[in-house]
């Protein structure tokens, strides 16, 4: 079996979708530290020609804190950031069919910050027909307090995980041959490079997938999501 382990996001790049549809079971990290610096509560839309930074404002907090421990803030103001991207792809060929999407997500009535990007995530791969069964981390039963490559192997020991596959990114941050040792393949994800119509501009990369949606038929995107990228 497949398996795939990462941290929530909101409303990530198309990479993300890739590596949930590229395997069987798709474990998304609840008790992982939020990261301030990260992109968990933030992305990039199309605007102008040039990438501009959303953001879902998160309740003041340690930042030691866990994801599933982070709250969103009492004064998010959801119309605002929808008015944001509607006025940014208002114009966009798809923008009738995905901004129902886009709405349903922001309005989604959470303010636990992991509960509302999980949302986002499932009803995001809804959307796009990948139907990859995800599972939260902590309800898996392993030693909880484990870090990285450990507890990567023991979630996926857990669930019987034959082949694990992460993001490009993390090439640096595991060995095969401790995983071949578990009797867990490593391989890793890497997106074809591809491009398409940003209202016949300069094309600007690894934005949100609410670009990808908005300039994208879906089947041009499901065919994105399952051949648009290698495993090495």
């Amino acid at each position: 079996m497949k398996t795939a382990i990462m941290q929530p996001y909101f409303l990530p790049y198309l990479g993300y979708f890739q590596l949930i549809a590229a395997v069987d079971l798709f474990i998304i990290y609840d008790n992982i530290q939020y990261t301030k610096s990260g992109w968990i509560n933030r992305n990039r839309i199309y605007g102008n020609g040039e990438a501009v930074t959303i953001s879902i404002p998160l309740k003041s907090a340690s930042d030691y804190l866990d994801v599933c421990e982070r709250e969103l803030a009492a004064d998010f103001r959801r119309d605002k950031l929808l008015n944001k991207i509607r006025s940014a792809y208002l114009k966009a060929p798809y923008f009738a069919q995905t901004f129902p999407l886009i709405e349903a997500i922001v309005r989604y009535d959470e303010t636990n910050l992991f509960r509302f990007l999980e949302h986002c995530v499932r009803r995001t791969c809804d959307h796009l027909g990948v139907t990859t069964q995800i599972r939260v981390s902590s309800s898996i039963a392993i030693d909880h307090g484990l870090k990285k490559q450990e507890k990567v192997l023991a979630l996926c020991d857990a669930v019987g995980a034959s082949v694990y596959v992460n993001a490009i990114g993390g090439l640096e941050l595991y060995r095969a041959d401790e995983f071949l040792d578990r009797g867990v393949e490593l391989k890793f994800i890497r997106t074809k490079p591809f491009e398409y119509q940003q209202y016949g501009n300069a094309f600007v990369p690894m934005l949100s997938i609410i670009d990808v949606l908005m300039f994208n038929s879906i089947p041009a995107i499901q065919a994105l999501i399952t051949g648009g990228y290698e495993l090495i």
